[in-house]
């Protein structure tokens, strides 16, 4: 039986074995494989249940699938379809043309001819009806946006930026501002964190890596004044009380604040004949079942969550709310329209924002604009969970295996789409979360990139070490994320972090992916590789917000922050590591000109962090890849990252907001000195 066990496993995608971060083979439990199997849907307690499981899953990967991606060019194999000899078809293209085809049966295996056209087709043989997702070759890539040219951008954390009359974090307003000044200084793109919408009805949870949806925006980040007039907008605050503006965010206080500015402009907007409107119900329109549900789900969450005996979790929600179409979630819809036409109007207000500074961003010269982040996984009891429960794999937690830096592993709490499920629905969960992330941006940067691949995933209960890695369809998922970056012109970048397969990283470079090369991680032994050997098509970076800045590396700055949260075990071992790593950085930025000329050649003391952040800066620009993204605290020069990895409430992750306006903040003399370096190194 434990060998039927792993068989099973092995037919359903689940690795019975994988290599640890040290090298070493390791072998998955029974008992994890069981309750993977199970959340999968193909029990496995008994010899019963195996050959039950093994017969269903064999009937849905035998069957003749309904969705197919293809590369232009290419012949088209159509996995499950049978025919025994040549058949006709019949192709209609997406622009409405229509040809007559044979499909050839090619040993056992049917096949039609290559379509030159990419698109979403349809195939019509032997009486079925197939979606053909002809895809081109590769993404879209910055050298096709911009050939032989050498581009560089800033990462920014959006609710750190400021701006007047601000609701005490960073907004799209704040963005628009810090665009235009950066397009002025040469600047080609600004990559941001995720602003996947979280829980209105709870903004305590504000850590942008665990969504409610990634199909929908944080209302938070809209700025009004880019869509109604600043003097209506203005007319709204005055009902508000002052509003605080701290180093720190307070994000219940202040999207309590934000969503009662916003609620009354609704009530306006509502109350009078605008000439929005038809903007608004388009929107509402197009956004279809996926946007009213999304809409349904933050009303019942307000209305469970402010309940006399407040339930956080729709699974502790009655039975009979528990879903869209669930009788009481129904009734509730039929009645309280208004609170679900708000956060349509909510979400109408973000989309709008946010279109509107790329559009800015464009017209300002920037060759990319923004680029979107989008998350690995969602929230299992956020809005996504709760209205498409079949696209995911409840009951399982995406996470890391073990490894030297985790000896338990990691479970970061979060969902993922089912891959059964991605092939039996034509993979739209998977075009939809695309579409959305590129709907506003010219570029998408997707964390944790081996999740196109493979997820590890743990059993909800279970340690992470228990767990086991499940393969995902990658070569359906890179088919369409080129040709849904084609679609949209927007550029794809990959987290290829920490341990990926050197054959992954063959995969996504074919695809016209690019890597993510961070200075820290640069290295062959303790040496740190010279910038001529970093990626060609990877993007460049000194640092990424789980990461130290420069300076707060160069002080040792993180090792003391993480040592007083119980994160280091062995401060002063880490520290004499730390002063041995910075004299090799600092003779890399020797031997590559960096730190020559007026600069004092002789290492900098660790409290003397500014002519280090110079030279990381100008070490990384040198870099041949065809996109260098320094973040906006190493151009400023900050000490404290906007996340430490590990921990929730013990630091102020995701809250630390840049002192100066989003207007002004590259015209400090530090500022205008990093930019001119990175603007040279780039020539």
């Amino acid at each position: 039986m434990d060998e039927a066990i792993r068989e099973l496993a092995r037919e359903a995608g689940i690795a019975n074995d994988w290599v640890d971060a040290a090298g070493e083979p390791r072998r998955v439990a029974l008992d994890p494989l069981r309750s993977i199997l199970a959340a999968l849907g193909f029990p496995a307690a008994s010899e019963a249940d195996i050959a039950e499981s093994r017969a269903r899953l064999r009937r849905s990967t035998g069957d003749a699938r309904t969705f197919v991606t293809a590369t232009i060019g290419k012949p088209v194999v159509l996995p499950g379809l049978s025919i025994d000899r040549d058949a006709p078809a019949e192709l209609s293209l997406e622009t409405g043309e229509t040809k007559a085809i044979t499909v050839r049966a090619v040993r056992g295996e049917a096949v039609a001819p290559p379509v030159r056209a990419p698109g979403y087709h349809r195939l019509r043989v032997a009486q079925r009806e197939i979606t053909l997702a002809v895809a081109p070759p590769r993404c879209l890539t910055v050298g096709d946006i911009a050939p032989d040219a050498r581009l560089w951008g800033l990462a920014v954390q959006l609710y750190s930026l400021r701006r007047p009359e601000d609701d005490g974090f960073g907004d799209t307003g704040a963005l628009a501002d810090l665009v235009k000044r950066a397009a002025r200084e040469g600047a080609d793109a600004i990559a941001l964190s995720p602003t996947h919408s979280l829980f209105a009805a709870d903004p305590s949870h504000y850590g942008p890596y665990s969504p409610s949806s990634r199909l929908f925006l944080n209302p938070l980040f809209a700025d009004p004044a880019l869509v109604f007039c600043a003097a209506r907008v203005a007319a709204a605050r005055d009902k508000e009380p002052e509003r605080q503006h701290g180093a720190l965010i307070d994000w219940p206080a202040a999207a309590r604040e934000k969503y009662a500015l916003l609620r009354r402009l609704f009530d306006d907007f509502v109350a009078n004949d605008e000439p929005l409107t038809a903007d608004f119900q388009s929107f509402v329109r197009d956004g279809g079942d996926r946007l009213r549900e999304h809409a349904l789900f933050e009303a019942l969450h307000q209305h469970w969550f402010g309940a006399e005996q407040p339930k956080w979790s729709w699974s502790a929600w009655p039975p009979d709310w528990r879903a869209p179409t669930a009788p009481a979630a129904v009734q509730f819809a039929t009645v309280e329209n208004d609170k679900i036409r708000f956060h349509l109007f909510l979400q109408w207000m973000a989309a709008r924002s946010f279109a509107s500074v790329q559009r800015d961003a464009r017209n300002a010269g920037m060759r990319i604009g923004l680029i979107s982040d989008l998350a690995i996984g969602m929230n299992p009891v956020g809005s996504h969970a709760w209205s498409r429960q079949q696209d995911l794999l409840l009951g399982l937690n995406v996470g890391a295996p073990p490894d030297l830096f985790n000896t338990r592993g990691q479970d970061w709490g979060l969902t993922g789409f089912s891959p059964q499920a991605l092939i039996a629905n034509g993979f739209e969960p998977f075009i939809a979360t695309l579409r959305a992330a590129m709907a506003h941006a010219g570029g998408v940067r997707i964390d944790h990139a081996m999740g196109l691949a493979r997820l590890w995933l743990v059993p909800q209960g279970a340690s992470a070490k228990d767990g086991a890695y499940l393969a995902y369809p990658v070569d359906d998922l890179l088919r369409l994320l080129a040709l849904e970056s084609q679609r949209h012109r927007a550029v794809v970048i990959a987290e290829d972090l920490g341990t990926v397969e050197p054959a992954f990283r063959k995969r996504l470079a074919k695809a016209g992916i690019a890597g993510m090369d961070v200075l820290w991680f640069q290295r062959r032994g303790k040496s740190f590789l010279a910038p001529a050997r970093w990626r060609r098509d990877a993007v460049a970076m000194t640092t990424t917000h789980d990461l130290p800045t420069a300076a707060g590396w160069w002080q040792g700055a993180d090792i003391a922050t993480r040592h007083a949260l119980g994160l280091v075990a062995d401060e002063q071992h880490e520290a004499q590591e730390r002063a041995q790593d910075r004299a090799e950085l600092w003779r890399a930025f020797r031997k590559a000109g960096e730190v020559s000329g007026a600069q004092a050649p002789a290492e900098p003391r660790p409290d003397d962090s500014a002519p280090a952040v110079d030279a990381a800066i100008g070490f990384t620009a040198r870099s041949p890849g065809p996109l260098v993204l320094i973040p906006i605290e190493d151009i400023l020069g900050l000490t404290e990252q906007p996340n430490i990895p590990g921990t929730i409430d013990e630091h102020p992750n995701w809250r630390r907001r840049l002192e100066r306006l989003a207007a002004e903040v590259l015209g400090t003399p530090d500022a205008k000195r990093r930019l001119a370096i990175l603007r040279e190194r780039r020539k």
